[in-house]
């Protein structure tokens, strides 16, 4: 027992030996240890500081030179007032094309070109009308045709199938709609909060109604117009057909005219609505998205985009849509030449063609892209209508999203520090799983659906300051992609 006994001493001693020995070199080596740890920290936090600081700088200048230019507006103002409304394949659109070449030069891009695109020529004709007749007297409708719509070939008479889903109008037999103009009098929901979900939730039956009442043998469709406004203005928009079916003609109703025509059918079931619409549909023709460059110093192979259409409907002037994000795409340019900012990564400032009807020029730019295997860091649009920036709306990998998230918060002292997901911008849409992210300015959307595609989308709707705020939002967010990259 006495030797076991001094065995375990012998032992203990040795490992307390060892233990002080530990102790000792720990005491010795941690503020060696800890010193560097905080001193690393204290480096990489002041390199982000410097970073921030640097970055906030840059945007404040831009800012600065938006906010503080008159360009900008001048040039909404001559493209809403004295171009006017830019159809795909109209006069209008060619002198649209011409005039943005012709402005962009003056920023002194690295390079401008036109990127050939074949486009649709839908022409609407002479004014439509409409009417219905009930109790032996004749009532006028507001209305306006759906681009891309064939006309009525004269007058077009028959009674009418109001529906407000597409529950009910499966539930009509076909011998109840055949024959008949079908009504769709769904409206946008105003309970919708962010009133483009409204928007999107109701715009399938101006997209689908026409090949829907076609496959019951419905001979016309009639929309209620997609805005929340009461009003007897006409919204119109694209519609689609269905190479299966009978192409029939489509028009919007003025909110109003829709009210007025439900009543009525309430009280007389049989009533007969009335339709002349004298639209063509054109041969494609050749037009041009616009394509300006600032090439990267560092990173010339690497592409960042910024761009809004050009292309409008024929009603109204295109101030809202998209009139401000073509002078929005456009700034960009101007102020990156203005304060001598030279992009790491090659800015491109893109003016799509024929956003409206079929993206045409949107897929005619991704096609290219492809084809020349360009990498793109990012693509960002502006078609929001011009109203007070959020933020943005990202389609990227939740890692990317991120990155954005820490920006945003470089962007929050100018209220467009927001990030949402689901990138609205159609254009953008061909770029997907080519660019690393999509975004699309977003911008506050109260006013956006009672102008959006009719005669009130005048330059007098909008407000120059929110359209420059705008513009800094997106010249910031272009400089911190083409700085960094992604």
């Amino acid at each position: 027992m006495a030797g076991s006994r001094l065995i375990i001493q012998q032992v203990v001693w040795d490992n307390n030996e060892f233990m002080n020995k530990l102790f000792k070199f720990f005491r010795q080596h941690t503020f060696s240890f800890v010193f560097s740890a905080v001193i690393t920290l204290m480096i990489t936090s002041a390199t982000a500081q410097v970073r921030d600081t640097a970055d906030s700088l840059m945007i404040r200048k831009l800012y600065d030179v938006v906010l503080s230019g008159e360009e900008m507006d001048a040039n909404l103002r001559y493209l809403s007032r004295h171009i006017g409304a830019r159809m795909t394949g109209s006069e209008q659109a060619k002198q649209a094309v011409d005039w943005a070449r012709s402005t962009m030069s003056q920023y002194r891009p690295d390079s401008i070109y036109l990127q050939p695109v074949m486009v649709p020529h839908w022409v609407r004709g002479a004014k439509e009308s409409a009417w219905f007749t009930t109790g032996g007297s004749s009532v006028k409708l507001d209305l306006s045709a759906l681009g891309g719509s064939v006309g009525t070939g004269g007058t077009l008479t028959a009674r009418v199938v109001e529906v407000r889903s597409w529950a009910e109008l499966s539930s009509l037999s076909d011998e109840q709609v055949r024959g008949k103009v079908v009504f769709f009098n769904r409206a946008m929901d105003a309970r919708e909060v962010e009133t483009f979900k409204a928007y999107l939730a109701a715009a399938d039956q101006r997209a689908q109604g026409a090949i829907a009442a076609s496959k019951k043998g419905a001979i016309g469709a009639l929309i209620r117009s997609l805005t929340l406004a009461k009003d007897d203005y006409p919204h119109t928009g694209a519609m689609s057909y269905d190479a299966s079916v009978a192409k029939i003609p489509a028009a919007a109703l003025s909110t109003n005219s829709a009210d007025k025509l439900s009543e009525a059918l309430k009280k007389d079931p049989k009533l007969q609505v009335s339709l002349k619409m004298n639209c063509i549909q054109l041969p494609d023709v050749l037009s041009y998205n616009v394509i300006a460059e600032l090439r990267g110093a560092i990173h010339p192979e690497e592409f960042v985009t910024v761009g809004a259409h050009i292309d409008t409907w024929d009603v109204g002037e295109g101030a809202s849509d998209d009139g401000t994000g073509v002078v929005q795409a456009m700034e960009v340019l101007r102020v990156f030449k203005a304060t001598g900012l030279k992009p790491a990564r090659t800015l491109r400032v893109i003016l799509y063609m024929n956003e409206e009807a079929g993206a045409h020029g949107g897929v005619k730019y991704a096609e290219q892209a492809k084809a020349r295997n360009e990498y793109h860091v990012a693509a960002l649009e502006s078609d929001a209508g011009g109203f007070s920036p959020r933020g943005f709306r990202i389609e990227a990998s939740p890692e990317v999203v991120a990155r954005f998230k820490e920006w945003a918060l470089l962007l929050a002292p100018y209220k467009a520090g927001d990030v949402q997901s689901q990138q609205r911008g159609v254009d953008l849409v061909p770029m997907k799983g080519m660019a690393k992210a999509l975004l699309s300015l977003d911008c506050d959307d109260s006013r956006l659906f009672y102008i959006h595609h009719s005669a009130l989308d005048t330059y007098d709707k909008i407000n120059p300051r929110e359209v420059a705020m705008g513009a800094g939002a997106m010249a910031a967010m272009t400089a911190l992609l083409c700085k960094y990259g992604l």
